[in-house]
């Protein structure tokens, strides 16, 4: 199986008022592990970031003036996230943006492209009802080493989520263990053949066998014969 992990950063939080984006970060994962391809742009907005974004992930719009168009790397991203499954924390947030250039390009929405689209925030949200489920909560709550996350980045948000929705997908409290982690973990030298063993059955003596007896015989007594582990006595035979 081949996931995506995306995250984006962007100059406000209202795409229906004009922001855009300005970062994007994708992390590629085949079978749940890293392959080591990655998708990383910076993209000029052609307008300024608010003040409360910048506070947030510190890229400046002198920073952004040189970068390319969105129009520039849209199909790079199309092509990078083609038939995988994109996992996205928030998803209706990236999306929007996204799907918003996109339509300036008079291309189609970003789930159209790709297999599938993973919320991993209503995930979370399932596992931990009424807590709080930013990445960053998630983080601290699942053992998650965050502390290179000043501020937010699209690049390194992605490998963060990545490792967050592993650990909410395959954890402790998780049953499932994949067969080839398994058929790694234990080598052949650590099988050991049964059958050449004999299964040593130990008989109870008399005097155990009575003094068990003996107290089932009270307990028996003290229910006033509702016990149900003794034989209920055979009906009379009738001539």
């Amino acid at each position: 199986m081949r996931q995506v992990f995306l995250d984006t950063e962007t100059t406000g939080l209202k795409v229906a008022e004009g922001d855009r984006l300005i970062e994007i970060g994708c992390i590629e994962l085949v079978d749940r592990r890293p392959t080591g391809r990655r998708l990383h742009h910076y993209v000029n907005p052609q307008r300024s970031s608010h003040p409360d974004a910048v506070r947030v992930h510190g890229i400046s719009d002198d920073f952004l003036a040189d970068k390319p168009l969105f129009e520039a790397v849209a199909r790079e991203l199309l092509d990078f996230v083609r038939e995988a499954d994109v996992v996205i924390h928030n998803a209706a947030f990236d999306l929007g943006f996204i799907d918003a250039e996109l339509e300036r390009l008079g291309l189609p929405r970003l789930a159209e492209h790709a297999g599938a689209i993973t919320d991993s925030l209503a995930l979370a949200r399932e596992l931990f009802p009424g807590k709080q489920n930013s990445l960053d909560a998630l983080c601290k709550r699942l053992e998650v080493d965050n502390s290179q996350r000043e501020l937010h980045g699209a690049l390194l948000d992605a490998g963060l989520l990545a490792e967050v929705y592993l650990r909410m997908t395959r954890g402790q409290k998780s049953l499932v263990i994949e067969a080839e982690e398994v058929a790694g973990s234990i080598g052949a030298e650590s099988v050991v053949d049964l059958s050449a063993f004999e299964l040593v059955v130990l008989c109870a003596s008399e005097e155990e066998a009575a003094a068990h007896e003996a107290v089932l015989a009270d307990i028996d007594q003290a229910s006033k014969g509702r016990t149900v582990w003794r034989p209920a006595p055979a009906a009379p035979v009738l001539a």
